[in-house]
């Protein structure tokens, strides 16, 4: 590798950062939204706002030298589309600056999710040409002010997901129709506002930036011609339009011809343009699991969208966890080499991990041995690719390598290698404990570091 492999971690502000009403901070689409029997509410996360140099010493001490993180928009723009937050843009100064003290390389993500509630509200979020025009105008404020201590940097988190039934969701809006045409819309227009944010970093800085997909492999359940066909077409809309676009390629052929035929969207001539400069000095995404997909219970004229809300079925070949995602290092593998192998440009997988329910006794650390094995498979999966298959790769990050609710709210499905003592309804002291697993990647990472000086 030509420059320095990168080891870190991945996480949102909604999901760690808590301080909901603290700070000058104005309300997102998560801090309304109440905890229900299986669910934490979004108010408190592991209270990182006021934890951060503990946490960050943990991630020092386990040898980490990345860390991707996320600006949460209402925190520094309280209504997202007005005034700056002074006190907010502080804090992130002082958490930039303390993981730059620690050599802990900073990588900065400008949206998980967490819609500025007044924008929800007001404009349905990102079907709003008003918002994508706010949501440029916070990066840019962002890149101009953080742009001497941060070199990397992703607009999206998990841009692909706006292309599924999930847009209405993460894009946040609040009464918008699930339909083909407004999934389709959101879709672009956070294409345009990503376009304009790596084209500022490229035309006024030295930062690198790229885009960042979910991104599993979605294999046909058989060989029958159409289960073929569907994973391709899943693939095409979900994952291949995208890196297209990030790659200065434009649009997918296919995807354009379905919208012409289909859909009536807001696409201007100077939307394209600014599309067509992208380019990506990375391509970033988070793996889990893989999938499958039969045609069958797909209905006739289905939008290849809304293909895997059907059409997934369990895949007999890989192992499963409690909640039903495939397990498969040699996923992972196949997808550097997808992403390297057509678009020649670094990738960067920056989130891998696998969620658990566990229990501390308050006496011993929890021995979590498949994470082990999850994260030593994946790992070596990623250097088959590198050493084998010769693709180039920036490093490898975690998720949630403290604990921090899921997706859903969830504090009791656990990513981290370091226990965080809180549950969905009882925060308890939110004591940070190291797990087995923390011990082995701190051990691994030192051995790694002995073997590079050792030549």
């Amino acid at each position: 590798m030509k420059n320095t492999f990168f080891w870190g971690d991945s996480s949102s502000s909604m999901q760690t950062e808590g301080a909901w009403n603290e700070g000058g901070k104005g309300p997102s689409v998560y801090d309304v939204r109440s905890a229900t029997e299986t669910t934490s509410d979004w108010k408190h996360g592991i209270d990182r706002y006021h934890r951060y140099e503990e946490d960050l010493d943990l991630l020092q001490e386990m040898g980490l030298n990345f860390y991707r993180f996320q600006i949460s928009w209402s925190r520094v723009n309280p209504q997202g589309d007005g005034e700056f937050n002074e006190e907010g843009l502080a804090f992130y100064d002082r958490y930039i600056d303390a993981m730059l003290a620690r050599g802990i390389e900073p990588m900065l993500c400008l949206y998980h999710f967490d819609m500025p509630l007044h924008l929800a509200e007001k404009y349905e979020g990102f079907m709003s040409k008003h918002v994508v025009e706010a949501f440029v105008a916070y990066g840019k404020k962002m890149v101009d002010r953080y742009q001497g201590k941060v070199k990397y940097w992703v607009t999206f988190n998990e841009q692909n997901l706006y292309s599924t039934p999930l847009a209405l969701q993460y894009g946040g809006t609040l009464k918008t129709g699930n339909t083909p045409e407004n999934i389709h819309q959101i879709s672009h227009n956070i294409m345009v506002a990503h376009a304009e944010i790596a084209n500022y970093i490229h035309d006024t800085t030295t930062g690198q930036i790229g885009g960042m997909l979910a991104y599993s492999n979605i294999y046909p359940e058989t060989n029958h011609p159409q289960d073929v066909l569907v994973a391709r077409e899943w693939d095409e809309f979900i994952n291949q339009n995208l890196l297209d676009a990030f790659c200065g390629r434009g649009y997918s052929h296919q995807v354009r011809q379905y919208q012409k035929q289909y859909l009536s969207l807001d696409i201007l001539p100077e939307e394209i343009a600014a599309i067509q400069r992208l380019k990506s000095d990375f391509l970033a995404f988070s793996y889990y699991c893989s999938g499958s997909i039969s045609h069958k219970q797909i209905p006739d004229h289905t939008a290849p969208n809304y293909y895997l809300t059907f059409g997934e079925v369990e895949n007999p070949y890989v192992k499963e966890n409690k909640w039903g995602l495939g397990i498969d290092p040699l996923g992972f593998r196949d997808i550097i080499n997808k992403l390297y192998q057509k678009y020649h440009v670094p990738v960067f997988p920056v989130e891998n991990g696998i969620g658990v329910p566990e229990v501390w006794d308050t006496e011993n650390p929890i021995a979590d041995d498949y994470r082990i094995y999850y994260h030593e498979q994946h790992i070596q999966a990623l250097f088959d690719a590198i050493q084998l298959d010769g693709c180039e790769v920036l490093g490898y990050l975690g998720w949630g390598l403290i604990d921090l609710p899921s997706s859903t709210g969830d504090m009791e499905k656990r990513y981290g290698m370091i226990y965080v003592n809180r549950g969905n309804h009882d925060l308890r002291d939110m004591r940070r404990v190291p797990k087995k697993s923390f011990y082995w990647f701190k051990d691994y990472l030192a051995e790694l570091k002995q073997e590079k000086q050792e030549g």
